[in-house]
């Protein structure tokens, strides 16, 4: 007899992130409270878990590097604000790391759902490691799932926030593992007429399809 498969609800990439309030560890937060600035939520499966830990630590440790971008962090796990504030507290007291971003208490799973942090595959009753780039304006600009048995790069994320950043304001796209300082990738023609003429428009050139300049 086979079993019914539930269905997971996704947010959708460039849609307005799903809106919340909640309690966290530094009050109650909603998503307008960070209007103007770029958001990086984040799910963990639970508190005081090791390969948690080595990611909040992570997190923690490049709090400044997000915030010179302009962008702020925020932690979610359903477990009690009591649990997150024991765990913060015991992470500064183990491992020498202030938590400087509020942690989210989700016992209602509310927001886990809503961005579509459970996976029953997974666990019914924990978040998987989700990773959410909401911009300035409130909309969804990226989405990674981890499994629970292995740890995010932050690094990663710095990178991405930085690639985002300036295919927004240069009106380009990178390519993989893209750093500042790279080449970017020219947006392709889109008529024959100016495929014909991309050779010669000064770019890193190719092929009609694939040119870069320096960024």
């Amino acid at each position: 007899m086979e079993q019914a498969t539930q269905s997971i609800g996704l947010p959708r990439l460039n849609a307005p992130a799903p809106d919340f309030t909640a309690v966290t560890t530094h009050g109650v937060k909603s998503l307008s409270d960070y209007k103007g600035k770029w958001l990086i939520l984040f799910s963990h499966p639970a508190d005081f878990t090791p390969v948690c830990t080595t990611e909040f630590t992570a997190f923690a440790r490049a709090h400044d590097q997000f915030a010179a971008m302009n962008c702020e962090l925020l932690g979610l796990s359903i477990d009690s604000i009591f649990a997150h504030v024991a765990w913060v507290l015991n992470i500064k007291e183990k491992f020498g790391v202030d938590i400087k971003f509020p942690i989210i208490e989700d016992l209602k799973m509310e927001v886990a759902q809503a961005y579509g942090m459970i996976h029953p595959g997974a666990a019914d009753t924990q978040a998987v490691r989700a990773t959410f780039v909401i911009d300035p304006e409130g909309v969804l600009r990226a989405m990674v799932y981890y499994p629970m048995s292995n740890g995010r790069s932050i690094d990663e994320f710095l990178r991405l926030l930085k690639a985002l950043q300036f295919s927004d304001a240069n009106k380009c796209a990178t390519p993989e593992a893209w750093q500042p300082g790279q080449a970017v990738i020219v947006p392709p023609p889109k008529t024959v007429e100016a495929a014909l003429a991309r050779k010669d428009e000064g770019y890193n050139y190719t092929d009609w399809y694939f040119s870069t300049k320096n960024s």
